[in-house]
């Protein structure tokens, strides 16, 4: 799946079936469940899911929070822009799926 095509996929109800756990929370946070893209992120138990979990507290602004998971997915903590940090998540979480 592209970039373009996972962001079409937000007009559906449903995240594709192909999708990873941590890009389906993605989605879900985009359609603006973050209860179930936190679940859904807690669920994964990898690294991915690890760092999808980090930008929900994150985006909450549970920056500690945030920072414990971002050192459990072996990632610095960001800094930017929560848009950006998420389509960058989009992006390279597509390539490690393909």
């Amino acid at each position: 799946m592209t970039e373009e095509e996972f962001h079409h996929s937000l007009l559906l109800t449903a995240p594709p079936e192909t999708l990873t756990l941590p890009l389906q929370a993605l989605w879900w946070e985009a359609k603006g469940d973050w209860e179930l893209s936190h679940r859904l992120a807690q669920e994964a138990q990898s690294r991915e899911g690890d760092w999808v979990h980090a930008y929900l507290h994150r985006k909450e602004g549970d920056e500690g929070n945030a920072s414990y998971w971002y050192q459990r997915a072996g990632r610095q903590m960001q800094v930017g822009s929560l848009d950006q940090e998420w389509s960058d998540m989009v992006g390279e979480l597509l390539l490690l799926q393909s």
